[in-house]
């Protein structure tokens, strides 16, 4: 039985270094292709654009998506606007509204339902695919608010080249400073929109469409399969079947959308939840094809790695389950594998050059590293739920992240409609932060020094779920109380630090 454990504990290891080390990979080819950004292509002609907003109960942003997308500078001769609306709530009658008053200014906007919510996302792109007018599709999610120069930046690249499928943007983030828990989560999109995609794109290797905030070809969609509700990650699923089928992908940093983070750990880890799960299935359906490409080698390889990422937070737990044992056998694993070796400083080095491309003052957004790391090790149990649940083949339910309309620092979450309740994973959470405490106390009485560091991460990042899920989930409850007694990590006061940035192996951002 030792062995076994030892097998389990060496291989997570080995192959947690390995998306470390992939980490350090992806920083190398940053720093070697970041001067590599195409001159803007001039805007020779205007070409039909059908933006699509697909919505889903979405009361506090739905009327601050509809009025940014309506000021959108492009002539209304070739500019098309569907509101695609699954709601259930009041959400459409404040959409229906919004349509209205811009439709009577002369905006080409219109609102779409469905008899039913079948696939989801990628059901109600579809559907309004059949009566889109465009030749470029445009999307945004509802807590995004695009620059009226947004297409007048990102249209003339499928113009410049006829091979062009997608092109993403670099998101935004209207909230970013409202916690330490949006600075967490803003410092990490920027680390794998800034390093990760830049990387991935610029080097000619497979990158996704992060679902909204881009543009798509027409022909590029309905040549590649279209939309397709067998992942929970559809914009994942498709930009990986248009890339192998030899469309090209178009990623531009310097233009921006912002949006909401979410200030709810519940709303994070519901998430990383979907983002995880889809990953996997996206896996699991596309791997052959990447392999069977005529794509390079290295960019083959660097394509499953990228697919398969979130399996980083199974073998977390793995890792943590299997030294206990390990422990109290006898085994002596003091070597370099229990800290990932050099491997481990890939994720942090990765968010530091992403922070410091973007912000004259990044090492004081970096200040919250901490923070990020015990993020990244409490929220492996969740994940490796949702990793379970899509290797499994489970059935899909797309579960929406909350959005509050929160700018800066304003606004609050606590007690507003769409607050997420308790969920039973703070439970799971809360036994593996005892499970650390005791692998902890026998590391400590059997003289293996050596576990301690990596323990105290287990210990700290369950802890921090389970217990900040706990009070925000009370916060909600009874708002009024927790906005006098608001912890720290529920939000800060005005002028308190920035955050810091995860990682591959910690809070994965968006792929």
């Amino acid at each position: 039985m030792t062995a076994l454990f030892a097998i389990i504990y060496v291989v997570a290891a080995l192959l947690l270094a390995l998306y470390g080390a992939n980490s350090l990979l992806l920083t190398a080819v940053y720093w070697r292709v970041r001067q590599r950004q195409p001159a803007e292509p001039p805007l020779s002609r205007l070409p039909g654009v059908t933006v699509q907003l697909p919505i889903y109960n979405e009361v506090h942003v739905v009327e601050r998506l509809i009025d940014a997308v309506a000021q959108l500078d492009y002539p209304p001769e070739c500019l098309q606007i569907q509101v695609l609306d699954d709601s259930s709530d009041e959400t459409t009658a404040l959409a229906r509204a919004r349509v209205e008053f811009h439709r009577a200014r002369g905006v080409n906007i219109a609102l779409l339902r469905r008899q039913g919510r079948e696939g989801y996302k990628a059901g109600a792109l579809a559907h309004g695919l059949r009566y889109a007018t465009g030749e470029l599709i445009a999307l945004f999610d509802a807590d995004f608010v695009p620059a009226p120069d947004f297409l007048r930046r990102t249209v003339p690249y499928f113009l410049a080249d006829p091979g062009l499928g997608f092109l993403q943007t670099r998101w935004g983030h209207l909230n970013a400073d409202y916690s330490p828990l949006t600075r967490a989560q803003a410092l990490a999109l920027d680390g794998h929109f800034v390093v990760e995609q830049t990387a991935r794109q610029r080097s000619g290797w497979f990158m996704n469409f992060n679902g909204t905030a881009g543009l798509w070809r027409r022909a590029c969609i309905e040549e590649s399969g279209g939309w397709s509700a067998d992942t929970l990650s559809e914009d994942l699923d498709l930009s990986y079947r248009a890339q192998v089928r030899g469309w090209r992908a178009a990623y531009l940093p310097q233009v921006v959308a912002p949006a909401e983070v979410p200030p709810q750990l519940a709303a994070f880890k519901r998430q990383q939840f979907r983002w995880a799960k889809g990953s996997i299935q996206c896996l699991r359906k596309l791997a052959g094809e990447v392999w069977r490409s005529s794509r390079s080698l290295a960019a083959r390889l660097e394509g499953l790695v990228h697919l398969s990422g979130y399996l980083a937070h199974p073998l977390m737990v793995l890792m943590l389950l299997s030294t206990l044992p390990l422990l109290l056998s006898g085994a002596r694993l003091s070597w370099p594998l229990a800290y990932l070796s050099l491997a481990s400083l890939g994720p942090p080095l990765l968010y530091a050059v992403g922070q410091r491309a973007l912000y004259p003052n990044w090492w004081r957004r970096y200040s919250h590293l901490p923070l990020l790391v015990l993020l990244g090790s409490g929220i492996a149990l969740s994940n490796s739920v949702a990793i379970v649940e899509g290797l499994l083949g489970r059935e899909n339910r797309f579960r929406r992240t909350p959005k509050f309309r929160l700018e800066g620092k304003n606004g609050q979450w606590q007690g507003q409609r769409y607050a997420l309740r308790l969920d039973w994973m703070v439970l799971g959470e809360l036994l593996l932060a005892l499970y650390a405490a005791l692998t902890i106390a026998v590391a400590w009485t059997r003289g293996h020094t050596w576990a301690i560091p990596f323990l105290c991460l287990y210990l700290g990042g369950f802890g921090l779920m389970a217990i900040v899920g706990l009070w925000q989930a009370i916060a909600s409850a009874f708002p009024a109380r927790a906005a006098r007694k608001a912890t720290p990590l529920v939000q800060r006061p005005a002028g308190s630090p920035l955050a810091a940035s995860p990682s591959a192996v910690w809070p994965a951002s968006r792929r």
